[in-house]
């Protein structure tokens, strides 16, 4: 792989003047003109059903492979982004199946040390599920340690930057009921200690995804690295800010989308057929009505070849569950509110709790619990396909395997609903892959 930077990037300077203000647009005009055989290379790890791998992909980066554990949530990213996109220049010496990061390491630590000096990015994020606040913030959960996995798979590749995510909750310290100390210190401060061991320059932030066009409320610990000797990442989020309303408007986008700019077109009243893919169910088909600008873009020309949205599948609620849920529309007086002990018995709400979602606002973060809102006009939860828009995933974008789970299979299983609350937002990965694009290209300074 050739370089396209022959510059340190150490010696370019910030420039406040207008003409000279970084444009992501121009910038990848006059980069495709100068290089077109040139590509930079990725590696997503803990990569899920792909949220971040589909945004690097429509951000111009080249995958070489992904790493996820689970079956179901690897069939959703190899039906899309390996099969249908050709995204990822997939190696021989690695099975093109699902994989445990702690086996590829074991496994293959030659092949990996073999990449170096050929990998631009490593990005994701190990699982965030002992560490979410909206969890029980289990500190012995097993998969908490896979942080030290990455930072091992991050020693033997040695990659140009790191673009590590994880939830806010990874940013503080399990109580312990004591003063913090190494014993209790936060998993983001173990994480950027490792890297700069490793000669990293990190910088963290905590970024919420609804200012970049996400109709969702999702703040999650965004970690940028770089190596030492290229310079340092200081300005990436003053770089999101700065290409964020460009980028929006050229997908014809507003800054802020609600969850009805999202979803509105999706309605069980305009339809319904039996779901091709889940026996006994109904999914809906696809509003005629005008179309928002966010709902143009996510459906593009999917609906010209499918009458009904992928995983649009309704749930069946029992009669009584309908009735609560209508008694909630008509009369329960606040949205966007978690309704859950005394007002939870008091309304007759059976599940450990629900929140009524508001149109009028983005909606909150969207988990792998299909159970946890009530649909904001009608008296069910939310489809998988809705919960995918609000993520930013496209129509086009199929989700595979099972809707649910439950029980023993819950630690073993992770369906359609679980694979995209546990993803990242598509488009804030996007923009967050052409910002870290352009800053290999011109420098970490150039804003």
């Amino acid at each position: 792989m050739k370089s396209t930077n022959n510059k340190s990037f150490n010696e370019l300077s910030l420039k406040k003047d207008k003409e000279m203000v970084f444009d992501i647009h121009q910038k990848e005009k006059v980069h495709a003109k100068k290089s077109k055989n040139i590509t930079h290379t990725v590696i997503d790890l803990f990569a899920g059903c792909g949220g971040l791998s589909l945004g690097l992909y429509q951000a111009g980066w080249e995958g070489l492979f992904a790493i996820e554990k689970n079956a179901f949530a690897f069939e959703t990213l190899k039906f899309n982004l390996i099969d249908n996109k050709k995204h990822f220049q997939w190696p021989e010496w690695l099975p093109q199946t699902e994989h445990d990061i702690n086996e590829v390491l074991e496994k293959y630590p030659k092949q990996l040390r073999a990449l170096r000096g050929k990998v631009d990015l490593v990005a994701g994020g190990p699982p965030c599920q002992g560490f979410s606040m909206a969890g029980k913030r289990v500190e012995d959960d097993v998969r908490n340690q896979l942080v030290f996995s990455y930072i091992k798979f991050i020693d033997l590749v040695q990659p140009k930057m790191i673009l590590f995510e994880n939830v806010k909750g990874f940013t503080y310290a399990f109580d312990k009921g004591k003063s913090a100390s190494s014993e209790n210190e936060p998993y983001s401060h173990k994480v950027i200690r490792g890297l700069g061991d490793l000669g990293y320059n990190v910088k963290p932030h905590v970024i919420d995804f609804s200012e970049y066009g996400v109709p969702q409320r999702r703040k999650r610990f965004i970690l940028v690295g770089i190596r030492k000797e290229l310079g340092a990442p200081d300005g990436f989020e003053d770089l999101l800010k700065a290409n964020r309303d460009s980028f929006l408007a050229q997908k014809g986008l507003k800054s802020i989308n609600t969850l009805q700019d999202a979803i509105s077109d999706l309605l069980r009243s305009n339809g319904e057929v039996s779901s091709p893919d889940r026996k006994g169910f109904y999914s809906g088909i696809y509003g005629k009505k005008k179309l928002t600008a966010y709902q143009k873009l996510m459906r593009g020309d999917y609906p010209q070849m499918h009458e009904i949205a992928d995983s649009h599948s309704f749930a069946k609620h029992k009669q009584e569950k309908i009735t609560c849920y209508k008694r909630l529309l008509a009369e329960y007086p606040k949205r966007g509110k978690r309704i859950d002990g005394e007002a939870r018995e008091q309304w007759g709400i059976k599940q450990r709790g629900i929140t009524i979602l508001d149109p009028n606002v983005v909606s909150p973060t969207i988990t792998g619990s299909p159970d946890d809102y009530l649909h904001y006009s009608e008296p069910r939860i939310m489809t998988v396909r809705e919960c995918a828009r609000i993520q930013s995933f496209p129509d086009w974008y199929e989700i595979k395997k099972k809707y649910t789970t439950g029980g023993k299979m819950r630690k073993l299983e992770v369906p359609r609903y679980t694979q995209i609350g546990n993803a990242i937002p598509p488009l804030f990965a996007e923009l967050a892959g052409k910002v870290l694009l352009n800053m290999l290209r011109y420098g970490t300074d150039a804003v």
